[in-house]
């Protein structure tokens, strides 16, 4: 079985109880249900008990699709696989529907699903899913333990109009305020949640995104190649970089956006004209989505990771780069600063600018590509930085804490 948690296998007592459990004479094997050590965080871990909890992890339809990548979907994969090694053994339920303003078969199931769970069921509720539909959700706080993980706050997302906005975020309050337990991604954005919405500070807990170490990206030429990891909608703001690289025809770049396309079509349309505009399209690609080798091999490729978005709880994206030693230049938003972080030595692996400024990231485009110095320190702080990321075990921790204190009497919070 590998290498076990400090609950030895030679236990007696619990071997006597696993075989009374279970009806099995002592000749027999019996599968014991201790956890694997997996990573070293695992090592300082609370003993796993031989019957592992349960969480009901309720999220969008459409998580494991491959044509419709997303930070959120990736963090809900990643911390379901991670979870049981910190003692939560994880029920998925995709619920399909058009997330955070779901149809009314949608809004069917999702209340199908909770209704089903018995009284005092633990469930962790993506707040795509939540946040929207409190008409759903509140009365389900009496009976349920719900918390709520939000990757961002619905008012947030760029594009919407002012009164669905303001629709939206008054119904993220009330689920927020229902629930005894709301999950951010980022400091700022446990910052932004308790201070916009009013929650109490000590039911709002973070769980920042890992990041897996990969190889040291080889580059192009160590300067030329820029990537872009994001969907391509509105909130990622790909068109300030367009507007950003049409000023820096000159110098010897090219560009390519992995994402999405599919989200806002109509985006997609307006920033391939703009992108034919300027008559960059042979130096500009927009590759749709990437995942696995394919993915791999566009980050390995890259020389400097750029991402305009106008809100970001976290950017997975820019941890994904740094992972690999890619430095990084994004606007000054969110919880971006927190991802770039700084290495060890206290030097900081990108580039922050103002949003809403495609100058500011034109003029950095031209001090990295003209300025060899600029680009050697960058590069040593990204590598620096890689060492020190934390892994996706301190964020499933991180989760199974607030689980495991979620209490044990539902109630309706404050």
């Amino acid at each position: 079985m590998g290498e076990l948690r400090a609950c030895a296998v030679t236990d007696v007592t619990l071997e006597k109880t696993a075989l009374q459990k279970t009806g099995l004479d002592k000749t027999e094997k019996v599968a014991l249900g201790y956890v694997p050590v997996q990573h070293p965080v695992l090592k300082n871990a609370e003993i796993i008990p031989m019957s592992l909890r349960s969480v009901h992890f309720v999220m969008p339809g459409g998580v494991d699709d491959p044509a419709a990548p997303s930070g959120g979907n990736a963090y809900d994969r990643r911390v379901s696989l991670d979870l049981p090694g910190f003692g939560w053994q994880v029920h998925k339920h995709a619920v399909d529907g058009s997330w955070p303003s779901p149809g009314a078969a949608a809004r069917a199931e999702l209340a199908r699903t909770l209704r089903e769970f018995p009284d005092g069921t633990v469930v962790l509720l993506d707040g795509l899913v939540a946040c929207g539909v409190p008409e759903i959700i509140v009365p389900e706080a009496e009976r349920l333990r719900l918390a709520v993980l939000v990757h961002l706050p619905l008012g947030d997302e760029t594009g919407l109009a002012p009164a669905v906005a303001a629709e939206l975020d008054a119904r993220e309050r009330t689920v927020l305020r229902a629930v005894p337990a709301v999950i951010a991604t980022s400091d700022w954005a446990v910052r932004r949640l308790v201070a916009h919405h009013g929650l109490a500070p000590e039911r709002v807990h973070v769980a920042a995104p890992g990041a897996d170490i990969a190889p040291l990206a080889s580059g192009t030429d160590g300067v030329s190649r820029l990537l872009c990891v994001a969907a391509v909608t509105p909130r990622k703001g790909q068109h300030r970089l367009v507007e950003a690289l049409a000023a820096v025809t000159d110098l010897p770049w090219s560009c390519v956006c992995v994402g999405g396309l599919n989200q806002d079509p109509e985006y997609v349309a307006d920033l391939r004209s703009l992108i034919g505009k300027h008559g960059i399209e042979d130096r500009l690609i927009l590759a749709g989505p990437q995942a696995g080798a394919e993915l791999d091999a566009s980050y390995n490729a890259a020389d400097l990771m750029v991402l305009t978005s106008y809100a970001e709880t976290y950017g997975m994206a820019v941890t994904e780069a740094l992972a690999r030693g890619i430095p990084v230049l994004a606007t000054d938003v969110g919880g971006l600063p927190e991802a770039v972080g700084r290495a060890p030595d206290g030097g900081v692996p990108g580039i922050l600018v103002p949003p809403e400024n495609p100058a500011a990231i034109a003029a950095e485009l031209r001090g990295w590509f003209g300025e060899a110095d600029v680009r050697r320190r960058l590069k040593a702080a990204a590598r620096g930085r890689r060492a020190a990321l934390n892994g996706w075990a301190g964020t499933a921790r991180s989760l199974a804490a607030v689980l495991g204190r979620l209490p044990n009497e539902p109630r309706r919070a404050a």
